[in-house]
């Protein structure tokens, strides 16, 4: 834990309040300051693109990541041209001509992630952040402020934008951030960003005897619009619609982190009064996919390229699920391609109604999570949080055996000591309070399923609830 961590943790409420807009005030200067108006209207512009268009613009954009990629990054300069592949090569690639290349994973990232930075080193404004993802391996990512900006100027335009909403608006987020640090506290189980108008709320305190004081921070605040976790809007309006608790209705609800299913999104749907958008993307910014207003979830091309490949590596047909590869156009500093994010998906086999030419998935999986049940019966997403900023720890997953016992799998790496491991509890401990048992084990790797994949969260406890959101 940091200094500013442990500050933070030791402030009373009031006080997080105001370290918590301060917070805000920093990002919203960083994320939509500088190009990010500008990078809005050119997302905006592009919505109307005809197939050619959208055609001619994944050519031009990706024959200028590969020639960056071959010429100035340590990674690919080196693996392409032992392959044979130069850039004058490259420079005539054609999108078809992608699976020809390796695939670059996590692993691989994680080894050596300043290997894919242009010149091998971070821009003077790069900042680095470390995520676990969806499967429980620890990256490091760099972003530059401009990049970051663009970031947020797609999810302006084609996320919140085509829900009716904007981030200059207020809204309410579920995220992972341990914005009430103590477990076994008794509330408010938010905090106020006064400067984006952003009701922060805890992931990790919401269960039936604290749903009311979430319901009570909506009713006072009223947010334009609600967004973060699937899972704990899905959990918030179940466990409000058991209670007989009124939420107000906001424009929109724009989910992210976890797929959506049917039981979810009526659940959602009936309980808040407005329509869920679904929104996948990623952290390493390699791509986006929004969902628009007749239902339709597109693949942005201008955020990257995206494939979805079999077992060998070739395109599958439409309908057919397989693994998610990425090229990134978001970001110049740090190139990602032919990325494997780890998950699956499927290309609907149709275009949609609302006439965009945008590539339109049938449908993300492997993205559904167990959630970890708390003794007092919250329950919890994203648990795999705890191996952000684990230098030492190369894979993780996170068994509940039971409601007061927790194992925690690690691949270590070496450094991996007691510092490491009392830091894994702490953090657990931190989520779940003091009650619960934590074993923390080491082992060679995690197993695998028949796919290659692992799952990052398993919940014996929740499994055996067997929750309505699994339909």
């Amino acid at each position: 834990m940091t200094l500013s961590e442990r500050t933070y943790a030791a402030s009373p409420s009031w006080l997080q309040h105001a370290f918590v807009s301060a917070y805000g005030w920093q990002w919203r200067r960083l994320r939509l300051g500088g190009e990010w108006s500008s990078a809005v209207h050119a997302f905006r512009q592009r919505d109307g693109f005809s197939r050619d268009q959208w055609r001619d613009f994944t050519v031009r954009r990706l024959r200028e990541v590969l020639t960056a990629a071959a010429e100035r990054t340590p990674h690919y300069s080196q693996q392409w041209a032992r392959l044979g592949f130069t850039s004058a090569r490259l420079a005539r690639f054609e999108p078809e001509d992608l699976p020809s290349l390796p695939i670059l994973q996590k692993d691989d990232v994680r080894r050596a992630p300043r290997s894919l930075l242009v010149g091998g080193v971070p821009p003077p404004t790069a900042r680095v952040y470390h995520t676990s993802g969806s499967t429980g391996t620890p990256i490091a990512v760099y972003a530059t402020s401009a990049e970051m900006q663009r970031s947020m100027a797609l999810r302006e335009a084609r996320s919140a934008g085509w829900a009716g909403v904007s981030f200059l608006g207020s809204r309410a987020t579920f995220s992972g951030r341990p914005v009430v640090p103590r477990a076994d506290s008794r509330g408010p189980f938010h905090r106020y960003n006064v400067f984006e108008r952003q009701i922060y709320f805890s992931a990790f305190h919401l269960g039936p005897e604290t749903v009311g004081q979430y319901v009570a921070a909506l009713r006072r605040y009223r947010p334009d619009w609600l967004t973060g976790y699937a899972y704990s809007y899905y959990t918030l309006a179940r466990l409000a619609r058991d209670q007989g608790l009124r939420c107000p209705s906001p424009k929109a609800i724009v989910t992210t982190s976890e797929k959506v299913t049917p039981a979810m999104r009526s659940t959602i749907e009936d309980v808040f009064g407005c329509k869920v958008y679904e929104e996948y993307g990623t952290v390493e910014d390699v791509m986006f996919a929004s969902e628009c207003e007749r239902g339709g979830l597109h693949v942005n091309p201008d955020a990257g390229f995206v494939e979805i490949v079999d077992d060998d590596g070739q395109p599958v047909d439409a309908g057919r699920p397989g693994r998610v590869i990425c090229t990134g156009f978001l970001r110049d500093s740090q190139l990602f391609v032919r990325f494997a994010l780890g998950d699956e998906a499927a290309w609907a086999g149709r275009s949609c109604s609302c006439g965009r030419a945008m590539p339109l998935l049938q449908e993300v999986t492997g993205r559904i999570e167990d959630a970890v049940i708390g003794p007092d019966g919250r329950q919890m997403v994203r648990f795999h949080g705890i191996f952000v900023d684990q230098p030492h720890v190369s894979e993780g997953q996170i068994v509940q055996e039971t409601l007061h016992d927790i194992t925690v799998r690690i691949v270590p790496v070496p450094g991996f000591g007691p510092a490491d491991e009392a830091e894994i509890r702490r953090r657990v401990h931190a989520r779940l309070t003091t009650e619960v048992r934590v074993e923390v084990i080491g082992v060679p790797e995690i197993a695998r399923t028949a796919s290659g994949k692992f799952q990052a969260v398993i919940s014996k406890v929740a499994r055996a609830a067997a929750p309505a959101a699994d339909a």
